[in-house]
């Protein structure tokens, strides 16, 4: 094969531990291989970096494998241009050798230019993602919780819904936290409500006046402060 890129390397990246190759010619100009060893933790990303720099590599090839990948490219992304490649692409290209290793076949096919990359967004979409999706999933708890909440309530005769729009409202949580102290008048909790809500005093009686089974309170079920309920 043709070499296109005079100083490559590639990475086999695994849960524990990184097995690099770099591909550099020697004192007589032939194409020589080299495989080591790393740890993923930081100390020995650090030492990967700068074993590559020793060796002059230029461009970097590792596969996409599960999350493992991540801390190695961040720790390589400023020094090197990299690129992750899919595990389905680079099986499907021929002339692999059973007896190669990973890490030397990936080099080889990086040396060729044979390898089409993944794309990678950069550090601040990356981070931005990480925000949005633990952002999506906060959501999303919060509404397990608010349907737990509900049903909870169902159970003990307690229409609060009905007459609150959000039972997670102002009015709603002072309520509920007249219920967790053990207030069970249905006219003192309807007395808490607020705004627009007061105009539905009476209905607010009504809807607030089942009762709430101590099991519930000892479990926390109405507790409007609980996980995923923030105040």
């Amino acid at each position: 094969m043709d070499v296109i890129v005079e100083r490559p390397a590639a990475l086999d990246v695994h849960k524990a531990q990184v097995t690099a190759c770099v591909r550099v010619p020697n004192a007589d100009g032939e194409r020589v291989s080299e495989v080591r060893e790393f740890s993923t933790m930081v100390g020995g990303l650090l030492v990967l970096r700068d074993w590559l720099k020793a060796h002059g590599v230029t461009k970097v090839a590792m596969e996409a494998t599960g999350v493992y990948w991540k801390p190695v490219w961040a720790v390589l992304e400023d020094d090197f241009e990299l690129l992750l490649v899919n595990a389905r692409h680079v099986r499907n290209l021929p002339g692999r050798k059973t007896d190669v290793k990973d890490a030397e076949w990936l080099c080889q096919l990086l040396e060729a230019g044979l390898l089409q990359a993944s794309f990678v967004p950069p550090k601040p979409i990356r981070a931005l993602r990480q925000l949005t999706r633990y952002r999506k999933a906060q959501i999303k708890e919060r509404q397990r919780e608010a349907n737990r909440l509900h049903k909870a309530l169902e159970d003990t005769g307690i229409k609060l819904d009905c007459v609150a729009t959000n039972i997670l409202g102002k009015s709603g949580r002072d309520m509920l936290d007249a219920l967790c102290r053990g207030t069970t008048d249905p006219e003192i909790l309807a007395e808490l409500a607020r705004g627009k809500l007061r105009k539905k005093i009476p209905a607010s009686a009504r809807g607030v006046g089942g009762s709430v089974r101590a099991a519930a309170r000892a479990a926390g079920v109405l507790d409007p402060r609980a996980p995923g309920l923030p105040r």
